[in-house]
């Protein structure tokens, strides 16, 4: 269960504004102005609160006019192959400005990962010696490779109780490390 959200009203303003836009859309489409108007408020009221919004709504907003993008009716939605991939091309009819998005049902969001997420790493501080399957474990598995989990279950069977604690601090250097990467990318 999710804990106390810091900020509540302002998301809620958020949602409130972005809701707004598409009902102003569903009962007159010719009202595009308003609409606008509405995403440009909510994006300016995210930047000056650093807020992050959820993915979903982010793609289906225009960078460059604050549109809301609705398939058919303010953009055009197309599918496109490139270098092996599958993309999904959505072009603004206001602007003309494009957004290019992986259309790959296997590809997921780094937000959505579980090493991005912080509560798995507090998951991880467990004192028990018995022999967990949690997602403390299978996190571990996924970022060692076989050399590293061999000295892990050498170093398991004489203190057992530190096998958790290390594969914890192991996972978070690791994603320390992956994030830097990441910025270093921008």
């Amino acid at each position: 269960m999710a804990g106390p959200v810091k900020d509540r009203e302002a998301f809620q303003r958020l949602s409130f504004l972005y809701q707004a836009a598409h009902c102003v859309l569903a009962q007159d489409p010719e009202n595009q102005a308003l609409a606008r108007f509405y995403c440009h408020t909510e994006r300016t009221i995210a930047k000056r609160l650093v807020l992050r919004r959820d993915p979903s709504v982010k793609r289906t907003l225009c960078c460059g006019c604050s549109s809301l993008l609705v398939p058919g009716l303010t953009c055009t939605q197309r599918q496109r192959r490139s270098r092996g991939q599958r993309w999904t091309v959505q072009t603004c009819l206001t602007c003309q400005r494009s957004q290019r998005f992986l259309n790959d049902p296997g590809h997921v969001l780094w937000g959505d990962r579980p090493e991005a997420q912080l509560g798995n790493q507090a998951d991880c501080l467990v004192t028990d010696t018995s022999d967990l399957r949690g997602p403390a474990d299978v996190l571990a598995q996924s970022f060692y490779s076989r050399e590293d989990q061999a000295q892990d279950s050498e170093m398991g069977a004489r203190m057992p109780h530190l096998v958790q604690e290390s594969a914890c601090t192991a996972q978070a250097a690791r994603a320390r490390s992956m994030t830097s990467d990441l910025f270093s990318l921008i």
